[in-house]
């Protein structure tokens, strides 16, 4: 019940609900911030910002559909950057979904 931990949960950078996102989305293409304060200061605020004076903490949901254009995008930034085990994380999950499509993922697509 992803609902119940998103009211719940109240101290992180950002969430990522569900095996439709991956930190790498958010490294890397949808934008949601995950990297957290240090030394007890996720206790009053969130991830990094301008916006340091107020608790901000952001969250991502997709539908499958919905996360196949970040998960291509995801893993080209990621080769061109040579981070392929943030690629992988998205070619895992285009695989899984689109079983029967065939993707270009490499840094060139």
């Amino acid at each position: 019940d992803l609902d119940w931990w998103l009211d719940r949960l109240t101290c992180y950078g950002s969430l990522f609900l569900g095996e439709e996102t991956t930190v790498s989305y958010g490294d890397k293409a949808s934008g949601t911030n995950h990297v957290l304060p240090t030394s007890g200061a996720a206790n009053y605020t969130g991830g990094l910002s301008v916006h340091k004076y107020m608790k901000i903490v952001t969250w991502q949901r997709a539908t499958r559909e919905g996360s196949k254009p970040v998960a291509e995008a995801t893993a080209r930034i990621s080769r061109l950057e040579g981070m392929e085990g943030h690629a992988r994380a998205a070619d895992v999950r285009l695989a899984k979904y689109f079983p029967d499509e065939e993707f270009d993922l490499t840094a060139d697509g």
